[in-house]
């Protein structure tokens, strides 16, 4: 069986990923791209050896911080790795919705298009580029804007289809405590040392795309480069944490067939008993 655990940032996924595993006799696979990178742990949340509490964890902690690790990188990761346990009982969690999708769905990657310079074709010849995309096309010859659009116009991707079995268990909570325990969990990993991590690679000079646009790094690139101070990085990290918490509910609900559960802060283990409840029911139902 193929279990998905998302939700946003902050929500507890880890917890109840590692819960559902000593159940099952599971293993766990990271989906948070920012979770694959090595020495990338107090900003990521990522989870330490002793909370793993010996079950097999993987696409955690093996890239090193200088590569970009692509979508394309993961889904053949992780396919590979579902074939190699394909008769295990298999846990994704993370919080990157898209490498979810990349991996248990028919997902295809575009090639990189090159941009064409229109500007020495004769409206005659676009519109016949354009008839030949679309023998349809109905643009008047002389709307040479409206042509060159057309052209340029992305076409329409096919909606993927899953390719496995499997159930997307998503963990929610009001916005009002969610953003109280994001705001929170950001100054949990400034205690923690957060700054002392990012100054590592700072100091490397180490300008991936991981540390410049991952959250709780960029900020305080911005802030060794004295762009700001130190409590508008923490600000900062608060506000693009609540930015992309909106974002991750966006994709979960718009791209992945998400059952949700209200999480009990006050007793976790009421909400891990409600999740094992679902997935036996539904167990028992596709039997």
């Amino acid at each position: 069986m193929i279990l998905c655990i998302v939700g946003p940032t902050g929500v507890g996924k880890t917890k109840m990923s590692i819960e559902l595993a000593k159940k099952n006799n599971e293993i766990i696979i990271n989906s948070d791209a920012m979770q694959v990178y090595k020495g990338l742990n107090i900003g990521t949340a990522k989870i330490t050896e002793e909370e793993k509490e010996g079950i097999p964890h993987f696409l955690f902690d093996f890239v090193d911080p200088k590569i970009n690790y692509t979508v394309a990188d993961y889904q053949k990761d992780a396919r590979e790795l579902l074939e190699k346990f394909k008769n295990r009982n298999i846990i994704f969690v993370g919080g990157t919705g898209l490498y979810l999708k990349a991996a248990l769905y028919d997902y295809q990657f575009k090639e990189e298009k090159k941009l064409i310079d229109y500007s020495g074709y004769k409206n005659e010849e676009l519109l016949k580029m354009c008839l030949k995309k679309d023998p349809n096309c109905s643009i008047h010859v002389n709307n040479r804007r409206r042509l060159i659009r057309f052209l340029e116009r992305e076409e329409e991707p096919i909606k993927a289809k899953p390719l496995y079995d499997f159930k997307v268990i998503g963990l929610t909570t009001n916005r009002e405590n969610l953003y109280d325990i994001i705001n929170k969990r950001v100054l949990k990993m400034i205690d923690m040392g957060l700054e002392k991590e990012v100054r590592y690679f700072y100091d490397l000079n180490i300008r991936s795309k991981a540390l410049t646009t991952g959250i709780g790094y960029k900020e305080f690139y911005a802030y060794f480069d004295q762009k700001c101070s130190l409590d508008e990085t923490i600000q900062n990290i608060q506000k693009n944490s609540r930015h992309y918490a909106k974002r991750q509910y966006t994709f979960f609900n718009h791209q992945l067939p998400v059952k949700w559960f209200n999480v009990n802060y006050n007793d976790f283990s009421l909400t891990i008993n409600e999740v094992i409840d679902y997935i036996e029911q539904e167990k028992t139902r596709n039997s």
